[in-house]
């Protein structure tokens, strides 16, 4: 294998499939990276026991050389030790080769590095998913849909299903539901797919989830969804984001969004943000962050207080419909919930002191949020 690519295009790359290399893993070969010359570019592979990212350098781009192939080849290099070395090349085009029991030499300017390669053989194959069914979304709308859903999923492994985000997909509407049991969140969105095209119980983990983000948040661009049994596929022309799915039946969650409330406010979403953010000053050491709201005609009181350090209260200003009430919560769900909330303005609903209460944006049905109250004494 013998080649030559510019500096920056391999950096970029090998800092997406980066991403996906195991640091530590009982399998030694996926701490490395895969790297394949063809005719037709260079590919470079990372991959652990949950996700696999793939980066294809082809020849040209809009006329430009990217990458000279001068020899075929193919070898798997030490990820860590490799991304820092081409990370720290002095030049701006980078010689590549491949010599015998897969010695590899990496030339840049005055700089030249040898790895000890080792054989592709043992590196896990990438499954073939049979593209029929392919869901195609921008990549804002699908990193919105991640950021305003994946923190409200379980951090216990215990919790099995829990701690994956459930897609579903009916006649172009594309559902993400996410929830600890304590808190929840629920976004749709609409996307191009054919009619017949649906997606059932997809639960895909909130780990997984939060690279993918991470891997198309620069990516101006649609990209394609392909779902398997076991995987699901996330494609561009150029990077392809592999990920398991969790095994399990997701929960009905429609029984616990609150269809009905006795007591409706409406307030701006920054305000209420803020307020909340400030108690969680006093409260946020405590076991639960709780804070407590104290629903009046006109406003809210926001109060905290923590033992040993002090207490606060302080009052924002909202359009109250329905009976006053006291509720207590954790402060962190509903941080985390209003900072998604895109809208100037934010309407909650509430049921009762001690059952699930409704958070939503007001210009759009798309979006909710469901917070579990704290019993207090």
């Amino acid at each position: 294998m013998q080649i030559r690519i510019q500096k920056s295009i391999l950096v970029d790359a090998v800092s997406q499939v980066s991403k996906a290399v195991s640091q530590k893993t009982t399998i030694p070969i996926l701490t490395g990276i895969l790297c394949q010359a063809t005719s037709e570019g260079l590919t470079l592979t990372g991959s652990n026991s949950d996700i696999t990212i793939q980066v294809f350098i082809s020849l040209k781009h809009d006329e430009t050389d990217q990458v000279f192939i001068q020899q075929t080849g193919e070898v798997i290099l030490p990820g860590k030790i490799f991304a820092d070395i081409v990370r720290k090349l002095p030049g701006d085009t980078v010689e590549w080769v491949v010599g015998d029991q897969y010695q590899t030499t990496i030339r840049s300017k005055q700089a030249e590095f040898h790895l000890n390669g080792l054989p592709t053989q043992e590196f896990p194959r990438l499954p073939q998913l049979e593209e029929e069914n392919v869901v195609s979304i921008a990549t804002d709308t699908l990193n919105a849909l991640i950021r305003q859903t994946g923190f409200a999923v379980s951090t216990s492994e215990a919790r099995g299903v829990l701690t994956g985000v459930l897609i579903q997909l009916q006649e172009g509407i594309l559902t993400c539901v996410a929830t600890d049991s304590h808190r929840l969140s629920y976004q749709q969105a609409m996307v191009e797919v054919s009619n017949d095209v649906q997606l059932e119980n997809v639960i895909v983990p909130g780990k997984s989830l939060a690279e993918l983000a991470k891997t198309f948040h620069d990516q101006d661009e649609v990209v394609d969804i392909i779902v398997a049994e076991n995987q699901m596929l996330v494609k561009t022309e150029h990077i392809s984001f592999y990920s398991r799915l969790l095994e399990g039946t997701y929960p009905d969650t429609n029984r616990v969004i609150p269809k009905n409330g006795e007591t409706h406010l409406l307030a701006s979403t920054r305000d209420l943000l803020q307020s909340v953010d400030r108690a969680s000053l006093m409260s946020r050491d405590g076991r639960d962050n709780v804070i407590k709201w104290t629903i009046k005609p006109n406003s809210i009181e926001v109060n905290s207080a923590s033992q040993d350090i002090g207490s606060v209260s302080e009052e924002v200003a909202a359009q109250v419909e329905g009976n006053e009430l006291s509720i207590s919560f954790n402060a962190r769900y509903m941080i985390d919930a209003l900072r998604t909330i895109e809208s100037d303005q934010v309407k909650i609903q509430f049921t009762g002191t001690m059952t699930p209460f409704l958070i939503q944006p007001v210009d759009t049905s798309d979006s909710l949020h469901v917070i579990v109250p704290i019993r207090t004494r």
